[in-house]
């Protein structure tokens, strides 16, 4: 009921789609009413016409390695060739397939369902479709596209994740596969072009498409096609720092056009040029390299018409207007006038090069930063090129069209930002964007009429590979989703690539450290962020993520090897590097603290800066060289620690530390007697008294808190004159008897049955000496069982204030852990009262 209110609500500001995702209509077991697409080993040939488009025969390419990858049985392409079957599974588009018409002619598909539809698909299984052959399973498109994404629709059911490849999802065996005889489909897309920018893809995408394909070239982009169509896009702005898709290769753009990717360049590249193809155009032909309309006219109409002369032939939207060069904003004196005569220069020379009128290509002017400001102030574009608003580059739309404002022949689209490079800080290292905020943002621009175009700025598109599902899932129906069934589309997501066994908790892990990282970004994080001080707040949010850390290593070693390269990429690597932040930056917060307090407690947690940024660097290497084999060399390159300004320094730089002298005359540290005890760790000592031949030293780890101290040599005995002691200040707010607990380690008496002794007392008055172990028998007893012994003394603090604990050790071979005095507060537990505050 909460749903049908919620979608009736939205329904008043823009007309929502109302239709369901495609049912799911594969089955792997047999059942009665079922198509048999697969058997063991038979697959029902694919049937298509001669001319079939080249790009719907590249996903039917694919389709046939998907079914082989899933049975091991690779269907037989068959062409214009139809002899008695079965079974045949027959694709093809109206209008464009003369099987398909024939069955629209004979009534066989409903022509209503396609004729004049955008980019939809219609599985349907028919009964003798063809003279000779008993039934098909039909993949009919509206279009170019909705045959592509019907056939992919058909991968993704038989077990295929669109991740395959991008994220090494791995693809479950099959013997059989079956097709619930009906007809299914998922209607027309709510958004006309959907699709991604890489961007800020330098040294991480970069540096691995060149390692892997040499470049940003047409191998490497027809995976980046295939993933856009398998998600259901259509969309792409390409990389373009230092790059240009059309010049860096020529067959990138005859390759998108091919497959059925729209493309466009991004705000600031107009007419179809990339900033690298201006600057590459201008040194080729001798032109002045000045990126001003005033001054450098001709050369850059020269330019534009090149771009588009290059892709006059190939579908696109073609970015018009102007910003200065290199993404940054015009000049101060930039006047409206010039920026709209600009906009008329740019679509003379579209319809001159196309020979149409420029309303018949599609065109976008991105209202981007300050362009947005030219708009507000008035300045306006023909009614057909699509407004491109924007958000602040962090999530936020800054702008949408007003409820009741007139139509828009051109429509509107939207910008987003998954990744940025600018103030205050870049973030383009990992994913920070829970898809909450997505949604309740891109819902807002939706109920608002904005449908022509969605765009979002990805990086260097791994890590992203969810949020960006999750983008290009909405644009196609955002009426599917509303506040309370989101995250079971992170469920459904993460049962098509780990399994319905491991989906929910690799989804309660997505979906928290996406929200932790939206705390505060991993570049800016710093010692800062969290207070020490205040509600405990650093040390639970580090320890938020430690035990996320914990759940995803769980996980991971529950999962069949065949899918931890995948859940290592989507879920446990985020989780692992930045709760290594967290505990990083705790560390630098806590040297900090005791650094000003010259406490040699602050080496220890410098130590764990050192020790933590190192793990950092080892994490990238085991990213980038483990994970598939090392199929991801240079994808986690991107810099996250040392930043100083808005920009990522070249290479990471480790927080400062600061170290403090060891003293054996330290008087500063006293602990405070707070609600009813004091608890100190033995290794934390106020100061310490050596002999020339026996020393205290600290073993770290040892015991079951933090560390213990003993005396070494190990067989040296303290002579009746040695002060071999440890002392503790301690600042008493209340008086009386009070118990004194020492937990000692469990040495037993191992001196011919003597035992062990130690005298204790308080600012040097009333030395107790106590055996702890003498009475020991041999018996096996809870000392050896709890790996501890309590040993309990009683003493009188009469005034309020300091005093000195004393521990003096008569034997060798005693290990003091923690000490506990009980004040009158002191409860019950295993491992004792936490650590007490020092004064």
């Amino acid at each position: 009921m909460k749903n049908i209110k919620y979608i009736l609500s939205t329904i008043c500001l823009f007309p929502l789609i109302l239709f369901a995702q495609a049912d799911q209509f594969v089955s792997f077991s047999a059942k009665e009413d079922a198509f048999t697409l697969v058997k063991p080993f038979v697959a029902a040939p694919i049937l298509i016409d001669n001319n079939i488009d080249s790009g719907i025969l590249k996903a039917i390419v694919n389709l046939s390695v998907d079914i082989d990858k899933v049975t091991g049985v690779s269907p037989i392409l068959k062409v214009d060739k139809v002899s008695a079957e079965e079974t045949v599974l027959l694709i093809g588009t109206i209008g464009k397939s003369k099987y398909i018409d024939d069955l629209v002619k004979n009534k066989k598909i409903n022509a209503s369902e396609l004729q004049g539809k955008y980019e939809k698909y219609l599985i349907q299984t028919v009964q003798n479709p063809i003279e000779g052959v008993k039934e098909a399973l039909v993949i009919a498109g509206s279009d170019k596209r909705g045959t592509i994404y019907g056939i992919y629709e058909l991968s993704k059911q038989i077990g295929v994740s669109p991740w395959y490849y991008w994220a090494d999802v791995p693809i479950k065996k099959q013997e059989n596969i079956y097709i619930k005889r009906g007809k299914y489909t998922e209607g027309e897309p709510a958004v006309r072009y959907r699709g991604i920018f890489l961007n800020d893809e330098a040294p991480a995408l970069s540096g691995w498409a060149n390692a892997t394909f040499g470049g940003f070239n047409s191998k490497f982009y027809e995976k980046v096609f295939e993933l856009i169509l398998r998600l259901k896009g259509n969309f792409l702005w390409p990389a373009m720092w230092g790059s240009a898709f059309y010049d860096d290769d020529p067959q990138n753009g005859i390759l998108a056009n091919e497959m059925g990717i729209v493309m466009s360049t991004s705000h600031h590249e107009p007419m179809a040029m990339a900033q690298s193809d201006w600057h590459r155009y201008v040194k080729r032909n001798n032109l002045p390299n000045i990126w001003d309309y005033t001054k450098n006219t001709r050369a850059l109409q020269e330019s534009w018409r090149f771009g588009m002369q290059r892709a006059k032939d190939w579908e696109k939207v073609v970015t018009v207007g102007m910003r200065g060069d290199g993404d940054e904003a015009m000049s101060e004196d930039t006047n409206i006038a010039l920026l709209e005569k600009i906009v008329k220069d740019q679509r003379k020379i579209i319809s001159e090069v196309t020979g149409k009128k420029p309303e018949e290509t599609p065109q976008v002017w991105a209202l981007y930063k300050e362009v947005q400001d030219y708009y507000d102030q008035g300045m306006r574009v023909p009614d057909d090129v699509t407004l491109l608003f924007c958000d602040d580059n962090w999530g936020n739309v800054r702008k949408l069209p007003e409820i009741n404002s007139k139509p828009h022949k051109g429509g509107y689209g939207m910008y987003y930002h998954f990744d940025y490079v600018g103030a205050p800080r870049n973030s383009k290292w990992i994913n920070i964007n829970p898809i909450q905020r997505v949604w309740e943002q891109m819902n807002l621009t939706y109920t608002h009429g904005v449908d022509r175009i969605w765009v979002v700025n990805v990086g260097d598109l791994k890590p992203m590979e969810y949020p960006i599902s999750f983008f290009l899932n909405m644009a196609w129906n955002p009426g599917q989703f509303n506040p309370h069934n989101l995250l079971d589309h992170t469920e459904k997501w993460c049962e098509q690539q780990f399994g319905s066994t491991y989906a929910k908790e690799a989804a309660r892990l997505i979906n928290l450290y996406s929200k932790f990282n939206r705390r505060v970004t991993p570049e800016l994080l710093n010692d800062k962020t969290y207070s020490l001080e205040n509600y405990n707040e650093f040390e639970t949010v580090m320890n938020d993520y430690r035990n996320l850390v914990i759940d995803a290593m769980r996980l991971y070693y529950l999962m069949p090897s065949e899918y931890k390269d995948a859940f290592d990429q989507l879920v446990l690597f985020p989780i692992n590097a930045c709760s290594n932040l967290y505990e990083m930056y705790y560390a630098q917060a806590k040297n900090k603290l005791y650094a000003a307090k010259k406490d040699i407690q602050a080496n220890y947690w410098a130590d764990k800066v050192k020790e933590c940024f190192e793990r950092d660097s080892l994490l990238t290497i085991h990213y980038n060289q483990t994970i598939a084999g090392g199929k991801w060399s240079h994808m986690m390159d991107q810099v996250r620690i040392g930043y100083t300004s808005w920009n990522n320094p070249p290479k990471s730089i480790m927080p400062k530390v600061e170290y403090i002298m060891q003293t054996t005359d330290y008087k500063e540290k006293v602990f405070v007697e707070k609600n009813g005890y004091v608890s100190i760790e033995a290794g934390n000592y106020s100061r310490l008294n050596n002999s020339d031949k026996i020393h205290w030293e600290m073993i770290p780890d040892m015991g079951k808190t933090k560390s213990a101290m003993t005396t070494f040599p190990q067989n040296i005995y303290p002579k009746e004159n040695d002060n071999i002691y440890l002392e503790y200040d301690i600042d008493f707010e209340s008086t009386g008897d009070f118990n004194v607990h020492l937990l000692l380690s469990p040495t037993l008496n191992f001196n011919a049955n003597k035992g062990l002794r130690y005298a204790i007392s308080f600012d040097g008055r009333n030395e107790q000496i106590v055996n702890f172990n003498g009475h020991y028998k041999g018996e096996l007893g809870l000392w050896q069982a709890e790996a501890i012994i309590k040993s309990t003394t009683k003493h009188t603090i009469t005034e309020k204030g300091k005093h000195t604990l004393r521990f003096r050790v008569l034997e060798p071979g005693i290990v003091l852990q923690k000490i506990l005095i009980d004040t009158g507060g002191l409860k019950p537990s295993y491992l004792g009262a936490p650590k007490s505050e020092l004064k």
